[in-house]
């Protein structure tokens, strides 16, 4: 869940998937819910480039900006590289423009023309994060553009307006989001009534460690080991002094928004689709980013259990203050309620957006959740995650809107980032058996999770091909 974390560096930035113009172009797709087919017919006129010889008209020029600030900004919101290539593979087509591209997680570059005589642009990105609402609009921009209704030099225009447009949410809004997300995941991990307290409490912490560290470029490479130190440390210190014996639990659901779980699995889907060097290079900043977290808990929980000791022996009245009464059946429920709503805003998706997000995540965790305690972990994952997957394509084709905006917080409910974090501690703390034994179940999940996203993919598009 890590991946909606750092929305508080700048308004968020969101994964991105689209549908076709008609459901005969969608069908062809190779994301079966993006702009168009790949064979779709080109704009009228020469494919233009450098090998022309001829000077690029202004339409022609408007058409090649539009389609560099589009990569540009898909990439900057967290696209993975099957869904952005094709995407701009389609636009090329339907533009006329002879184009090839090749997209990794901090670069993207564009070949235009005759490959003896391409002009080549390299654009230099971060990494990007999930925001929902973005991804819409930059959906309908692009329809609109394809289908002719607005022309590109339009398409920048509102493109422009769009990165001018402040934050969907106010800040005070998404530290909520973050108590409420922290407070719902606590429900999943049944815990006590008093350590969903405490989850609450280190949310908030979580999100203003997070928006204070993102403040200066020193301390932004470094969010998630300094989250994880000050969270653990608080939660064991408020462990030793109120008797819980739950910091880890705490802990765990207080920083959950910053596990990579979601990058993750977008990697293995990368993989997956043979797109080897985006998805090698992913797999390798989430497994960077447990580490990150797994060294800031050990530091975290030394410092905080020797603290927590200390003013235990200074505050004995505090002893068992909290409620260590059992969460009522109805709190995973309401957990699973809360947590979508959390998500939209951390992921800024649109208010009209909402209860579809809920539907997704509602129906991603039942399934995983029967599914898991009828045949098994992976095969729920697996189902889940193609319930999801098929659902929001479905959707996005009934509704013309985009597909992620229902698929990344649906996937968010199932990635396996808890059982990584296990393994990272684990080894931490010399229990090497058992950090193996959690490293591959969070593989095997993982592995489950893209297969699920990918075969959700691959029936939705079979079934458009039928109907038409």
């Amino acid at each position: 869940m890590g991946h909606t974390a750092r929305r508080l560096r700048e308004p968020s930035r969101s994964a991105y998937a689209h549908e076709s113009m008609s459901p005969a172009d969608q069908s062809s797709s190779p994301d079966g819910a993006d702009f168009a087919s790949l064979d779709a017919p080109p704009h009228p006129g020469r494919p233009f480039g450098p090998p022309t010889g001829i000077p690029e008209t202004p339409d022609e020029a408007s058409a090649r900006r539009f389609m560099l600030q589009l990569a540009k900004q898909l990439h900057r919101h967290g696209t993975p590289a099957h869904r952005l290539e094709a995407t701009l593979s389609v636009l090329a087509n339907r533009l006329g423009i002879q184009a090839e591209f090749f997209s990794t997680p901090t670069s993207i570059m564009v070949g235009i023309g005759e490959l003896e005589q391409q002009r080549v642009h390299l654009l230099r990105v971060e990494p990007g994060e999930p925001n929902l609402g973005h991804l819409s609009q930059l959906g309908a921009i692009t329809r609109e553009v394809m289908a002719g209704t607005i022309t590109a030099a339009e398409g920048l225009r509102r493109i422009d307006v769009m990165d001018a447009a402040p934050p969907a949410y106010p800040r005070w809004l998404v530290l909520v989001a973050f108590v409420l997300a922290s407070t719902a995941i606590a429900c999943f991990l049944e815990v006590r009534a008093g350590d969903a307290i405490v989850a609450a409490g280190l949310g908030l912490v979580t999100a203003i460690t997070v928006l204070t560290a993102n403040r200066w470029e020193n301390t932004r490479h470094v969010t998630e080991p300094l989250a994880g130190f000050v969270v653990t440390t608080l939660a064991f210190t408020l462990d030793g002094v109120l008797g819980t014996r739950t910091g880890y639990a705490t802990s765990l659901a207080g920083l959950a928004i910053l596990l990579p779980g979601l990058t993750f699995t977008v990697a293995l889907t990368e993989l997956s689709t043979r797109h080897l060097a985006s998805g090698t290079a992913r797999l390798s900043g989430a497994i960077v980013t447990f580490l990150g977290l797994g060294f800031g808990l050990a530091l975290g929980a030394k410092a905080g259990g020797a603290a927590g000791q200390a003013l235990h022996h200074l505050l004995p009245m505090l002893d068992g203050a909290l409620p260590r009464t059992v969460l009522p059946s109805w709190a995973e429920w309401a957990g699973l309620l809360v947590a979508p709503l959390a998500f939209t805003v951390l992921l800024s998706a649109r208010r009209q957006d909402a209860p579809f997000i809920v539907i997704a995540c509602v129906a991603a965790y039942i399934t995983s959740k029967l599914a898991g305690a009828a045949v098994g972990e992976e095969l729920g994952a697996f189902l889940g995650a193609f319930v999801v997957s098929a659902g929001s394509n479905v959707l996005a084709r009934a509704r013309r809107r985009v597909a992620m905006v229902t698929q990344v917080p649906g996937l968010l409910i199932l990635v396996p980032g808890s059982i990584g974090f296990r393994s990272v501690t684990s080894l931490l703390g010399q229990e090497v058996e058992s950090g193996i034994q959690a490293g591959f179940r969070v593989a095997i999940v993982g592995i489950s999770l893209a297969a699920g996203i990918l075969a959700g993919n691959v029936v939705t598009r079979a079934a458009n091909r039928m109907r038409t």
